[in-house]
């Protein structure tokens, strides 16, 4: 049960403490606490959310500081639209992944979170030119079958997958590891802005959050929870691309891997996945075929 909140309040709560939502739930229930957060005893605060006490009065201080600002004209003057957890817009499949978030912040396209037909292509962020010819052969099938494609902006596969697939005149998410004042990596600027326009970027951060190694792999979370399926072009074996395809087995997402020459270094951790029971593709239609299967025996 989605408990009646203020966004206001739920905005400034999140731009000073951008907590999961279970740590929300905390000050919702039994007793909703944030409808008067201000009022709250930081003790009490300290005590629910089970932090320190000095953390606790920092930020009631910090909230009723923020309580002044308008957040959501200010994120319109800068192009953000907030999604908080009770919004038409947040996709409901973020709620059965791990810590889901409280809120999105997305520039763009909006409208594509309500396309439920999404997948994740990922890989390298060395990712070589082999990459890109299979990207080229996976993505115009997923495109004409009005798949929205989403990745995460980084260097190698990730950007060839963005960039395919506007290319190609399809949909693509982006979902970043930090707020919107800032981008990495900084070479995808151009990319980002175009997207920021035409397609979507979406990130838990609120903007003057900046990229922190750890927001990666809880970034990944979102990009496996957000799609039907997981494609892996490229990985070497230790990669963070592997994290997040355990992400989507642990979610029960079917995980499709591109297999590579038996010694080359960035196809080492995608031919370890398909020993290991992942699905081995060579195109696009492989995986709509399987996909169409599958939901035809639901």
């Amino acid at each position: 049960m989605i408990l009646a909140v203020d966004t206001q309040r739920l905005l400034a709560l999140h731009y000073v403490y951008p907590l999961p939502l279970q740590k929300l739930q905390q000050l919702l229930s039994p007793v909703n606490i944030l409808s008067s957060f201000e009022d709250i005893h930081y003790d009490d605060i300290a005590k629910v959310l089970q932090i320190s006490a000095h953390k606790a009065h920092q930020l009631s201080r910090r909230f009723r500081q923020i309580m002044t600002t308008p957040l959501e004209e200010a994120y319109a003057q800068a192009n953000i639209f907030p999604i908080p957890f009770y919004h038409p817009y947040f996709p409901a499949q973020l709620f059965e992944i791990s810590s889901p978030p409280t809120v999105l912040y997305v520039k763009g396209q909006y409208s594509l979170l309500a396309n439920k037909k999404q997948i994740a292509i990922i890989g390298s962020r060395k990712a070589t030119a082999y990459s890109k010819r299979a990207i080229d052969l996976i993505v115009p099938p997923l495109i004409q079958r009005d798949y929205t494609v989403v990745s995460g902006l980084a260097r190698g596969a990730d950007t060839m997958a963005h960039r395919a697939t506007i290319d190609m005149g399809g949909h693509t998410i982006a979902v970043l590891g930090h707020g919107f004042n800032y981008l990495y990596p900084s070479e995808n600027r151009i990319l980002a802005t175009q997207m920021a326009e035409h397609q979507l970027l979406m990130t838990e951060y609120p903007p003057y959050m900046k990229p922190e190694k750890w927001h990666f792999p809880m970034r990944n979370r979102i990009i496996s929870g957000l799609s039907r399926a997981l494609v892996v072009t490229e990985a070497a074996l230790k990669s963070g691309t592997l994290i997040t395809t355990e992400l989507a087995l642990e979610q029960g997402k079917d995980v499709f891997v591109v297999p590579g020459p038996i010694d080359a270094t960035q196809s080492k951790g995608t031919n370890q996945l398909l020993f290991e029971g992942a699905i081995p593709i060579v195109n696009g239609h492989q995986i709509i075929e399987t996909l169409d299967l599958f939901s035809n025996k639901n």
